[in-house]
C-alpha cells in the first residue's frame, strides 16, 4: 500500500501503535499465511577491508578475532542446512574482495547449488558489476545489501571515503542487481547518532521505491571498539525494541509480499521477546545462525550477539515453541 512521508512519521512517533500492529498482522497473514521461513546463516570471515565507524569488524579494531572458513567447511554447513529442512542459506562476511575473490565464490555457489540442492543469497558487501553479474550466472538466488540509511550526510560519515557526490552507492549496486536478476534485499539501522525521524520515514519509503524483495531492520547497538560508540551526537530515533516493531510494521504496509527477518539485534536488545515481537509485528523469516562454534564468537558486529543456533537442540526447541505459541509454521524457503 501507498503511505505518505507524514503518515509514516505519524506512526512512528504517535503515543499508541496497537492498530498498526494489528493491521500489520493482518496484512502479513494475507500474503505468508502462518509461515516463518528458515535460512540458514554462515559467517564467512571476518577479515574486513573497511573502517566503517559503527563495526566491530572495521579494519582498525586491533582486538577483533580474524578468522575465514575454508571453502569444504562452508559446503558442510549448507548440507546442515539441507539436512535441517531450511530451503537457504545465507553467505555473509567482512567487505574483503581479495579474500572472496570473484571466481572463488561463483565456485562455492555452483558447489552450494549443485550438492545440497539450497539456495543461496550473499551478503558480501559493496562489490562490482562484473562480481555480482558472475555469482548470478554461477546460480547465486538472492543478495542481500543494507544501504544502512538514505541520509547521504550520515552514510558518508560513518563510511569513510564514501564521499557525497554521485549516487548512493548501495542503492546503485541494488538497482544494478535488480536488472541482473537477483532478488534483492537491503536494511537500515535505527538509532544512529545523528540520525533523525525524517531520514528513518525516506528509508522506509525508499524500500518500497527499490520493490526491496528482503528487508532487514534492526537497533543500532554500539560495539566499544569503534568511534561511533564514543560519539556524543544525540538521535532524534531510539534505540528499542518498540520502535524497531513499528518500522518491521510499517515496512510490511509498504511491502506487503516482502520477506522481513525477525532480526538478531532485536533479540539482542529483548533477550525475552524480542523473538517473539518481531513476528508478530509483520515479521516472517528467521535466520538461524550455522557458523562453526570455533569461530562464531569472532563475528562480532556488536558485543553480546544473541542468535539462535543450529543445530544446537536447545536453541532450535525454543525457537520451534515460539512458532507453535504464535500459531505459525516453519517452512523451506
Amino acid at each position: 500500500m501507498s503511505m505518505t512521508r507524514e503518515e509514516i512519521l505519524e506512526w512512528l512517533t504517535c503515543a499508541d501503535a496497537t492498530p498498526l500492529f494489528g493491521r500489520a498482522r493482518e496484512v502479513r497473514v494475507r500474503t505468508k499465511g502462518n509461515a516463518v521461513f528458515l535460512r540458514g546463516l554462515i559467517e564467512l570471515s571476518s577479515i574486513c577491508d573497511r573502517d566503517c565507524l559503527y563495526c566491530g569488524l572495521r579494519r582498525s579494531n586491533a582486538h577483533a578475532h580474524r578468522y575465514a572458513m575454508a571453502d569444504d567447511a562452508i559446503l558442510a554447513c549448507a548440507a546442515m542446512a539441507r539436512d535441517l529442512a531450511f530451503g537457504t542459506v545465507v553467505l555473509q562476511a567482512g567487505e574483503c574482495a581479495r579474500l572472496w575473490t570473484r571466481d572463488r565464490v561463483a565456485e562455492l555457489v555452483r558447489r552450494i547449488k549443485g550438492e545440497t540442492g539450497q539456495r543461496v543469497t550473499l551478503s558480501l558487501g559493496e562489490r562490482s558489476e562484473a562480481d555480482t553479474a558472475a555469482w548470478r550466472a554461477a546460480g547465486a538466488d538472492r543478495y542481500l545489501l543494507r544501504f544502512e540509511t538514505s541520509d547521504r550526510n550520515l552514510f558518508a560519515h560513518i563510511h569513510p571515503g564514501a564521499g557525497l557526490s554521485g549516487p548512493h552507492p548501495r542503492v546503485d549496486q541494488l538497482r544494478r542487481m535488480r536488472a541482473q536478476g537477483y532478488e534483492i534485499g537491503s536494511g537500515i539501522m535505527l538509532g544512529l547518532p545523528g540520525q533523525t525521524l525524517s531520514s528513518v520515514a525516506d528509508d522506509l519509503l525508499l524500500f518500497a521505491a527499490l520493490r526491496l524483495d528482503m528487508v532487514g531492520l534492526g537497533p543500532y547497538l554500539a560495539h566499544p571498539e569503534t568511534p561511533l560508540a564514543r560519539e556524543a551526537t544525540p538521535s532524534e530515533v531510539p534505540v528499542s525494541a518498540e520502535f524497531t516493531c513499528r518500522c518491521y510494521a510499517l515496512t510490511r504496509l509498504l511491502l506487503p509480499e516482502a520477506n522481513i527477518p525477525s532480526t538478531t539485534a532485536l533479540s539482542t536488545l529483548d533477550p525475552e521477546r524480542g523473538r517473539e515481537r518481531g513476528l508478530v509485528s509483520g515479521a516472517n523469516v528467521f535466520m538461524p545462525n550455522l557458523t562453526p562454534k570455533a569461530v562464531r564468537e569472532g563475528y562480532q558486529i556488536y558485543p553480546d550477539k544473541i542468535c539462535v543456533v543450529a543445530p544446537e537442540a536447545d536453541s532450535l526447541e525454543a525457537l520451534h515453541a515460539t512458532f507453535t505459541k504464535l500459531g505459525l509454521r516453519p517452512v523451506s524457503a
